[in-house]
């Protein structure tokens, strides 16, 4: 006798838990979507009433200001898009600097918060509890006085060999842009490739035979080989912009204006003392055993705390990590207190001479949101790749 084959249960039925959870998020959907589109339908309705002009025409006018630094040559008759670029990009290069600048320095203070050395713990917990309860718009602005006011004019300014430091901020040589140098960064491309490939069979010979290679010396012996190879076939040029003592400025060379480098070491030592209890609540959470199993197993302090306990603290620091660096990219707007030209200082002069103020915000708004989402996607793939994986 053949069994009975049980009802085809209906998908679409009220009783389906699945269908009433996925017309609930359909609903939610439409309500968030009404809202947006009545705030949005309101405001321009107010906006016409009152004879405010609205829309994105304007990217497209001459911008009609300078900007005091740039990554590459602006001026006044570009348009406002080309301005906001700018901005974006002065936004990037400080927080990508202090991004790393800030994860190699907390992750010293962290590590250094188990030294057995009293004088090395003490001083890491000086620094973390001085600069995480201070607010970061005062260090800031401390940092900006320094430059203005601490350091000399350009006519006496502080030099060791062709690097000037003034109240005009750090000069330093620059190559003189040629083949060369085109080809040095293919080379540095091609050598990042290489120590991918050098660090996999690094990872393998050390599970097969237990002997650790080198991995940082060799990467960095990569690169410098590589890029000198692609300098060497590019005709080896070693013309150099040096800088000078002008009557009133240090002139050619290139620069960080004092804005910059108060940004950005304001930026990286706050962020610095937060990374810093990230990474030892990290160790911290790892077990005891594991760090006396290294020590019976001969393993030395560095040893210990490179292969053993940072590899398994991975896990518990990536996540507020990744906070850490979202808060750093969000305080860079901080930046306009202290004249730095980023996208909130582009888009605060732009809506002065347009009165376009919904729009500079929102494409404030939409840089930031673009920044923190990489950011997060980056590092939960590298969250994913991390992470301790079951045998």
């Amino acid at each position: 006798m053949t069994p009975s084959t049980p009802p085809k249960k209906n998908n679409w039925s009220w009783r389906s838990q699945a269908f009433r959870g996925l017309l609930y998020q359909v609903l939610a959907i439409i309500a968030i979507a009404g809202m947006v589109w009545f705030l949005a339908h309101n405001t321009l309705a107010n906006m016409r009433v009152r004879g405010i002009q609205s829309g994105f025409e304007f990217l497209t006018q001459s911008a009609g200001f300078d900007i005091g630094e740039s990554l590459y040559p602006f001026d006044s008759e570009q348009p406002y898009w080309q301005a906001f670029l700018v901005g974006v990009t002065n936004t990037l290069r400080v927080a990508v600097l202090g991004i790393v600048l800030a994860t190699v320095i907390g992750t010293l203070l962290g590590v250094g918060r188990f030294s057995r050395n009293a004088l090395v713990r003490g001083l890491c917990l000086s620094y973390v509890e001085l600069f995480r309860n201070i607010p970061v718009l005062l260090q800031l602005l401390l940092w900006y006085v320094v430059m203005t006011e601490v350091f000399p004019p350009a006519a006496d300014a502080w030099h060791v060999g062709p690097f000037f430091l003034s109240k005009g901020g750090l000069n330093y040589p620059i190559p003189v842009w040629a083949t060369g140098q085109l080809w040095a960064a293919f080379g540095l491309v091609g050598g990042m490739g290489l120590i991918w490939f050098y660090r996999g069979w690094a990872k393998r010979q050390f599970e097969a035979t237990g002997k650790r290679r080198s991995v940082l010396g060799v990467s960095v012996l990569i690169l410098v080989a590589s890029s000198l190879a692609g300098w060497a076939l590019g005709g080896a040029p070693t013309a150099l912009n040096m800088p000078m003592k002008g009557e009133f400025s240090i002139e050619n060379g290139g620069a960080l204006t004092p804005e910059f480098l108060a940004v950005l070491l304001g930026l990286t030592l706050y962020t610095a003392a937060f990374i810093a209890e990230v990474v030892r609540g990290g160790i911290a959470s790892v077990p005891r055993g594991q760090g006396e199993a290294a020590s019976a197993l001969g393993l030395n302090r560095s040893q210990e705390m490179s292969l053993v306990m940072l590899p398994q603290a991975l896990r518990v620091i990536i996540p507020p990590l990744t906070n850490q660096y979202l808060n750093l990219t969000k305080n860079s707007s901080l930046a306009v207190a202290i004249g730095y030209p980023d996208v909130v200082s582009i888009a605060n002069t732009a809506l002065n001479q347009t009165g376009r103020a919904v729009e500079c915000i929102s494409l404030v708004m939409l840089v930031y949101l673009t920044t923190s989402l990489g950011t997060s996607i980056l590092m939960n793939w590298y969250n994913s790749r991390a992470a301790i994986k079951e045998r």
